[in-house]
């Protein structure tokens, strides 16, 4: 439930950034043609102007009202300082259809942007409203393959976490890539992603193994992607043959050939995306199978993060999410609002919002910003909208260790900086 509700509905994570200034916080403009960021912070309307409006598609009634209520809550914090925005709040009822009904009712009012809706069904059914009428949708979900011109999935998704760690550990000398993985939809995301990152950065394709739940499973896994039976097996066969020869220099040779270091498996990085007890019984079952962890750099998810994915059970591990240190302001001010701290889903709620005020400003609406070189610096840090769709981030490594997650790689703050 966990890993699905990451894929198909957005990335909750708690490492999350934001600006450098209060409430409307981040106070520098759109620079028409500039490669610099935009922050986004309060643009108001200039006097007499007329407000023009913005959707935001969210689930206000059914099984995930709570969650369209935390957006809505965040959504309207980035609009308190009376941007020149009307909200146009729009109930799809958690559903695709209920959704596409939302999108043909902002049509019908004007919007002119579309923030939401939460998740990939929804995302796909309110897409082709949204673009017959070429109006932007910033979505909620994480689900890379909704991205389309026009329709920009703003949730962390495995392909920018993934990426970003193939870079991270190619520039540590590292080439050689492998997976061992659920076989689950969230599974096979994560494999999808290392092929295509591995791809993108020039090396071999990965060897990639998924297994299905269960130690029986795991075990044979491991020693398949290992290729332990190969590496084991010319020593085995030497130590078999030494001992045949019934003789006592035969049995110190056989007792020498044991203590022999096998080769390495063929793979220095490998992917995991595992948590609870299936991750401990992967991290015990490694050893067994001689892949030296001194060697091979472990990688995962951004769920991780969390202590209770059981990734203490893979100490040094790496995991790619945004800059930790850099949300406190919306913490702040989310509480002070709202009083309690702000859920991990208000991020794209507010940045979201914050695009809206810089895109539809005082002097009109210009959704040429949307795409421009630049990108945006928002509360999780600095990304940047593709005209096909796809978002790029930039996200930080970390190293898993016993008193906390360890910063080992800054995220990247601008187009062009490795990482990306």
């Amino acid at each position: 439930m966990r890993q699905q509700a990451f894929l198909f509905l957005i990335c909750a994570l708690t490492f999350s950034g934001c600006g450098v200034e209060s409430s409307g916080r981040y106070g520098l403009g759109y620079q028409s043609g500039s490669n610099s960021p935009t922050s986004l912070g309060p643009n108001g309307p200039a006097p007499g102007q007329a407000r023009q409006a913005v959707a935001i598609l969210l689930p206000m009634t059914g099984p995930r009202a709570d969650l369209g209520q935390v957006l809505l809550q965040a959504t309207h914090l980035a609009l308190q300082d009376d941007s020149g925005l009307a909200l146009d709040v729009l109930d799809t009822g958690g559903t695709a259809a209920g959704a596409a009904s939302a999108a043909q009712a902002a049509v019908s009012h004007g919007d002119g942007l579309i923030l939401g809706p939460l998740t990939s069904p929804e995302t796909s059914s309110v897409a082709p409203v949204a673009r017959q009428a070429g109006i932007p949708v910033l979505a909620f979900t994480n689900d890379a393959s909704q991205s389309q011109p026009g329709v920009w999935p703003l949730g962390i998704s495995p392909g920018q976490q993934i990426r970003r760690l193939v870079v991270a550990a190619q520039a540590q000398g590292k080439s050689q890539f492998a997976g061992l993985l659920p076989d689950t939809d969230f599974g096979r995301a994560i494999a999808t992603a290392l092929m295509k990152a591995t791809e993108t950065a020039g090396l071999q394709a990965p060897n990639v193994k998924m297994h299905p739940p269960g130690m029986p499973s795991i075990t044979a896994a491991a020693r398949d992607l290992s290729g332990y039976a190969n590496r084991r097996g010319p020593i085995d066969a030497k130590v078999k043959a030494a001992r045949a020869l019934g003789t006592a220099d035969g049995r110190r040779e056989a007792q020498e050939l044991a203590r022999t270091s096998i080769p390495p498996p063929s793979f220095d990085v490998l992917l995991l995306g595992d948590t609870g007890d299936a991750l401990q019984e992967i991290a015990a079952v490694l050893p067994y199978y001689d892949v030296d962890r001194s060697v091979v750099q472990i990688i995962g998810p951004a769920l991780w993060s969390d202590p209770s994915s059981g990734s203490g059970a893979v100490q040094g591990a790496w995991y790619a999410a945004p800059d930790s240190s850099t949300r406190s302001n919306l913490e702040r001010d989310y509480a002070a609002k709202y009083g309690v701290p702000p859920p991990p889903l208000a991020d794209l709620a507010y940045d979201s919002a914050s695009i809206a005020k810089v895109i539809l400003g005082p002097k009109g609406s210009d959704i040429a910003i949307l795409t421009q070189p630049g990108g945006f610096v928002g509360t999780d840090g600095w990304f940047a909208l593709l005209p096909d769709g796809q978002v790029r981030r930039g996200l930080a490594v970390y190293r898993i260790q016993r008193g906390g997650p360890e910063l080992i790689d800054p995220a990247p703050q601008s187009a062009g900086t490795p990482g990306l």
